[in-house]
This record gives structure tokens, C-alpha cells and sequence, in this order.
């Protein structure tokens, strides 16, 4: 009841307190004076005093108070309410006793939205900050190599070749790292059509894991399926783009893995999708980097990451194209133990 008063219930309130305290010190008065006046006296002032405060108070609180609130109410419930609110404008007459939930909702969304606009700006200053750096390290090497030649080395011809092959090595990591740049991009404004088609998800697993026999061949890790989850299901998707998915984590996988490890592959079958997973027992993610395994340019080891030669996209892209299917992609890791990434498709 007194938790939201209505602007009668607020005046009628008003108006009894005056009414009290007018006729409260009239009595005193009138004792210290020495006036007697009946009780029927004291009464007629009472009511005649109630009536007129109570409509000087509803004046004021309806005219001024309420009407003022009555606007903030419709400011902010302007973005809120439903379409049979906005299409009977009378519901605002009823309402005033809603202006403090609906404004604390309102500060509380208009926090959330605060806090979201930080981290958006904090990311993007280290996007921008991660972009030009990783463009500046081969640009500068780039560069050096070119200036030493300038310098007098071109005349050596041992020396300019290795120059110019050390120079040809960073433009193609240049131009890799444009082209991710490129298919982040594309795939985040949608402009890339995926090309859906069915096929073996197995089949192309093992074409995947052919291309890179040579790769886990240096490190003597053994690629192979889990036992028991070697399964042919049919999908859909866009098989080159899931290959791209498949090649990143099983590279990744042999790259940040033990000599003389092994990375497992697992084909689930949950109802509806297939689930993939690529499992290695290599180095592992600490806890605090995995929500961030997926952001661009971010690495969890950034030494061991550039001297293997990637470029902190990979991941993203695989994101992406996983998300392009809508469908779900996740990571659990153990450091010292190893790292699982699995994905979903749909079940043809």
C-alpha cells in the first residue's frame, strides 16, 4: 500500500498530516491563551482544513509531481513496452506506480550496455594494437633484408640469396596473414555462401589426416581414430570449408604436441549432429586462456606459436566457419595432459 502510493492515497495522506498539526497547535494555543472552543469547533476546522489540503496536495502532485514523472515514465518506457502498449496510450495513466522498477530496470540496462561498449572498445584496441603488430614484424624484417642488399650484400651471391629468401619467407607470411584477415572478414559479414553438400565425414577425416602424415611424420606422432568412434556418418555442410576446420586442429594439434605423441580423432553420433573431436596429449591450455583460445591473434604460448609459424587466426577462422553452420564448437585442455576441440554438424 505505501510502497507505491497513488497521488490520491499520497494527497489524502498529505492532507490528514496538515490537518493534524494545524489543529493540534490551534488547541495548544488556544489553552496557553485561555480561548475555549468545543470539541464540534475543533472538528469543523479538522474537516474544513482536511478538504482543502487534501486538494491543494492532489493539485500539486497531479499537476506537477505526477505529470513530471509521468513524462520520465514515457521517455523510457518508450523503447520497452510491448505492441498493445503502444497501441493504447491510456495504459500510461495507470502506471506511475511502475516508475521506479521500470527506471531501475532501465539503469540496469543501460549499465549492462555501458559494460558491453567497454569491452567492444578494449577489444578493439587490442585487435588494432594485435593487427599492426603482426604486420609490422614481417614488414620490418622485410625491410631489413631489403636495406642490407641496398648496403653492398647484393654483390655477395651467397648472401643475397639467402637475403631474398629470408625476405620471400615473410612476404608469404604477410599475405597469409591479409588473406586470414580477409576470410575473418568475409565470414563475419556473411558474404561468404557456404556451399552445403552431404558427405562421409569419415571419409574426408582420413584424407585430412593423409595430408598431414608427413607433419606428425617429424615429430613421430601417431595420428589415428579413437577406438570404437571410427563410424561413416553423413553430414551437411560445406566440405572444403570443415576441412579447412579439420586440417587447423589436427596441425595445431601436432604442432603444440609431444615428439612421440599421438592425437586421436573421435566421430560421435548425437541424434540429430555428428560430433568431431580431435584429442592430442600435448602441452595443454591453461584454464584462464581457454575462453580466449578463439580470439584473433591470440596466443597461449606467444613464442612457441610464432616460431611454429602461426599467425593467431587460425582458430578464429575455424569459429567462424563452425558458427557460418550454425552449429556448436568447443575446448577442453589439461596442462601436461593434452587438449580436446570438438565440433558439431548436421546429420544428413
Amino acid at each position: 500500500m505505501f510502497k507505491n502510493p497513488s497521488p490520491t492515497l499520497v494527497s489524502f495522506i498529505t492532507a490528514i498530516s496538515a490537518a493534524v498539526v494545524f489543529v493540534l497547535f490551534q488547541f495548544l494555543y488556544n489553552r496557553f491563551s485561555g480561548d475555549v472552543y468545543s470539541v464540534l469547533h475543533y472538528a469543523v476546522d479538522f474537516f474544513v482544513l482536511l478538504i482543502i489540503a487534501y486538494l491543494s496536495a492532489y493539485f500539486i502532485v497531479k499537476h506537477f509531481v505526477r505529470r513530471r514523472i509521468k513524462l520520465i515514465y514515457k521517455s523510457i518506457a518508450k523503447q520497452k513496452l510491448t505492441s498493445l502498449e503502444k497501441n493504447n496510450p491510456e495504459i500510461y495513466s495507470d502506471n506511475i506506480n511502475k516508475v521506479e522498477k521500470l527506471v531501475e530496470q532501465w539503469a540496469d540496462q543501460n549499465n549492462r550496455e555501458i559494460e558491453t561498449l567497454r569491452e567492444l572498445e578494449e577489444y578493439r584496441r587490442n585487435y588494432i594494437g594485435n593487427v599492426s603488430h603482426e604486420l609490422m614484424t614481417p614488414i620490418f624484417n622485410i625491410q631489413g633484408y631489403i636495406y642490407t642488399l641496398l648496403d653492398g650484400a647484393v654483390n655477395d651471391e651467397e648472401k643475397k640469396f639467402y637475403y631474398l629468401k629470408r625476405a620471400a619467407t615473410n612476404v608469404d607470411r604477410l599475405e597469409n596473414i591479409v588473406s586470414k584477415l580477409e576470410i575473418i572478414s568475409k565470414l563475419e559479414s556473411g558474404h561468404i555462401v557456404l556451399n552445403i553438400e552431404i558427405f562421409d565425414i569419415k571419409e574426408l577425416v582420413n584424407e585430412v589426416l593423409h595430408d598431414n602424415e608427413m607433419l606428425a611424420l617429424r615429430k613421430s606422432i601417431i595420428l589415428s581414430f579413437k577406438p570404437g568412434s571410427d563410424h561413416s556418418y553423413l553430414v551437411k555442410a560445406d566440405r572444403e570449408n570443415i576441412r579447412i576446420v579439420l586440417n587447423n586442429f589436427i596441425q595445431n594439434s601436432i604442432k603444440y604436441g609431444h615428439k612421440t605423441g599421438k592425437t586421436s580423432i573421435g566421430i560421435y553420433d548425437m541424434e540429430t549432429n555428428v560430433l568431431v573431436e580431435i584429442t592430442d596429449n600435448g602441452i595443454g591450455i591453461p584454464e584462464e586462456h581457454i575462453r580466449h583460445v578463439f580470439d584473433r591473434f591470440y596466443r597461449v604460448d606467444k613464442g612457441r606459436s610464432r616460431a611454429e609459424g602461426g599467425s593467431g587466426l587460425g582458430l578464429s577462422i575455424v569459429k567462424h566457419i563452425i558458427e557460418a553452420h550454425h552449429q556448436t564448437i568447443n575446448v577442453r585442455s589439461t596442462p601436461g595432459v593434452g587438449s580436446t576441440f570438438g565440433f558439431t554438424l548436421e546429420k544428413a
